[in-house]
């Protein structure tokens, strides 16, 4: 499907511009996260927008000159490295300084991930800023939102390649605002206990595999006996324990659904190669087992 025109190509003189370009995104989707549309803009001496409200969040980078933001009538100069953030529905104005006036990109984009992933980096209406020494890692990935919205025939594609750049460039603002990020709580806990967590989440994704007790261990930089003490001591169960209960709830979890996997395919998917020994254990943990279990659960007896 050829897409249609989505913007201004070139940076162009408007009436309260001396060069503006912008892209938008034809076909934004309606999920976690997708770009609207991304530009670039060098303002007239004190051209302002508001005060007025967004139903989207909107990201601009100074790259030079300076102006004012303000926010929910908080006030903030801003000049070349700074990066400020206009959230739904918070009342906003800026203007380009009257002498030097400044040049920016910006970003705009939606979706239901956005509120809280904004606020997991730290970044709110209280808190709008962050300030960047070396501009050209944001200002590279500006670049590619805007060229993959301009460039990419498939407006879905476009708006998938647009959104992974936007991810990115998120990320990189988590890392100038590395000091308030609100998932950096796992920083300040002892390392064992940061260890452990890592442990937990880790055997929680890979119980699919075969998983040994001793590689974990010198992964995470301990002895087997110290971890499984720690893993016990913070869990109430050994390593193995915790590793046997996830496998067999999902196992539990396969054996309800609809899609008639056989309990050699249900093992295979909990990481068990021999389906006689996963059944043993689903017996030694559920007291049935797995065929009796699926027929429980489905009504058959």
């Amino acid at each position: 499907m050829k897409q249609s025109a989505k913007g201004i190509r070139g940076m162009k003189r408007t009436s309260d511009h001396y060069k503006y370009a912008v892209m938008n995104n034809s076909q934004p989707a309606q999920g976690e996260l997708s770009v609207m549309f991304s530009g670039e803009g060098m303002p007239v001496p004190g051209h302002g927008i508001g005060p007025a409200v967004h139903n989207y969040y909107l990201v601009h980078t100074v790259l030079s000159g300076q102006g004012s933001f303000e926010i929910n009538g908080q006030r903030f100069a801003c000049s070349r490295g700074d990066t400020f953030i206009i959230f739904p529905d918070d009342l906003f104005s800026y203007f380009a300084d009257i002498s030097e006036p400044w040049h920016y990109v910006w970003v705009a984009f939606k979706g239901h991930a956005a509120e809280h992933l904004l606020s997991s980096l730290g970044l709110s209406a209280a808190n709008p800023i962050v300030h960047a020494d070396d501009i050209r890692p944001l200002t590279s990935l500006y670049r590619k939102m805007r060229a993959a919205l301009e460039l990419n025939p498939f407006p879905e594609l476009a708006d998938l390649e647009a959104g992974g750049h936007l991810r990115v460039f998120l990320k990189e603002l988590g890392q100038l605002n590395a000091g308030k990020l609100a998932f950096n709580s796992l920083a300040i806990l002892p390392d064992i206990e940061r260890q452990i967590k890592h442990a937990v989440r880790w055997l929680s994704y890979q119980y699919a595999q075969q998983i040994s007790i001793e590689e974990l261990s010198r992964n995470l930089g301990y002895h087997r006996t110290h971890l499984s003490k720690m893993f016990k001591q913070f869990t109430g169960v050994s390593p193995m324990q915790f590793l046997l209960k996830v496998r067999m709830d999902r196992a539990k979890e396969l054996l309800n659904e609809q899609n008639r996997l056989s309990i050699d395919q249900v093992a295979s998917s909990v990481g068990y190669a021999d389906a006689l020994y996963f059944s043993k254990q689903f017996r030694k943990t559920y007291g049935y087992s797995p065929s009796e279990y699926r027929a429980q659960a489905q009504g058959l007896h």
